[in-house]
């Protein structure tokens, strides 16, 4: 790994990204002098992803102009995407698919990865395969493991990571994903996968990321208080992370907690996350109740 650092300027950048260390990346993002313009556009490219990741939307949006290179501009799209109300999603689903319908530019892999997630948060597992499966870049494969493993076909994930361990089988991405598939591989997998976690966190630093990961391999064994040990320590790092509130509610499910314990973190996504996938299934599923509650009244 010490020769890909020698290599890539970006690593220390990337490898914070992809851990879920957001604010280091952005902290190395802007001490770093690239030494080229190609480099110092990828160098934006994650530090605005990293913005994204920590849910710094309306930053992206006001920094990004109508002048900036294209992989910018995705980016800006993404950030619309998530700011916007489900409602309101429609219309920039519809932009980036006028886009991706033209002569689309293969070395703008961050248009590619922009479109795989926006396709994943609609539940377009095929459509982000489709798009993704043009480019032969690590992380292009690593979300095709991912988008095979939200499809609940392991065999194919395995398939594709095979693939990625081939290309490189010490990066970041490639342990990643093996950790993913480990997980929904369960069983004594979910051993393999708290290691490659672990070793990850050795390396680098623990994240909500990682620990949220750690916290899916111990549910899976039902060690819950190692669970709620990982969890506490995510929610530490950041009280508003959403994958960390969903699997305190299923912690707190398992454990038999008082409901208004797993209410609360509830109440706290409703607050903080009301767009993401998870709240709004629920929300629908509250109104269903309701309305067939008034219909038996």
């Amino acid at each position: 790994m010490s020769n890909q650092q020698d290599l890539d300027e970006l690593f220390e950048i990337k490898n914070s990204f992809y851990i879920g260390n957001y604010q280091h990346c952005i902290n190395e993002a802007q001490k770093l002098k690239p030494s080229s313009n190609e480099l110092q556009l990828e160098r934006d490219v994650f530090l605005y992803r990293a913005l994204i990741g920590q849910r710094k939307y309306g930053v992206v949006i006001n920094e990004v102009k109508s002048s900036s290179p294209p992989p910018l501009q995705a980016l800006k799209l993404l950030s619309k995407y998530f700011q916007a109300k489900p409602s309101q999603r429609v219309s920039i689903v519809n932009d980036l698919e006028q886009e991706l319908s033209g002569n689309v530019n293969l070395d703008n892999v961050t248009l590619l990865i922009v479109a795989a997630t926006i396709y994943t948060q609609e539940d377009n597992y095929e459509g982000a395969l489709r798009v993704l499966n043009q480019a032969d870049s690590l992380e292009c494969r690593a979300l095709m493991v991912q988008c095979y493993l939200k499809m609940e076909r392991l065999d194919a994930a395995k398939k594709e990571l095979k693939n990625l361990q081939e290309k490189d089988d010490d990066a970041t991405l490639t342990q990643l994903a093996q950790a993913w598939t480990h997980v929904a591989a369960g069983g004594e997998k979910l051993q393999d996968a708290y290691y490659i976690y672990q070793e990850l966190i050795d390396k680098n630093s623990s994240t909500p990321m990682l620990l949220n990961g750690q916290a899916a391999c111990f549910l899976g064994q039902e060690k819950y208080e190692e669970a709620e040990s990982a969890l506490q320590e995510a929610l530490d790092k950041d009280p508003n992370n959403p994958d960390t509130l969903i699997n305190l509610m299923v912690l707190a499910f398992h454990t038999s907690k008082p409901a208004d314990v797993g209410n609360r973190y509830l109440a706290q996504l409703k607050d903080d996350h009301d767009n993401l996938k998870f709240v709004q299934d629920i929300l629908a599923k509250e109104e269903e109740f309701d309305r067939l509650v008034k219909s038996f009244a």
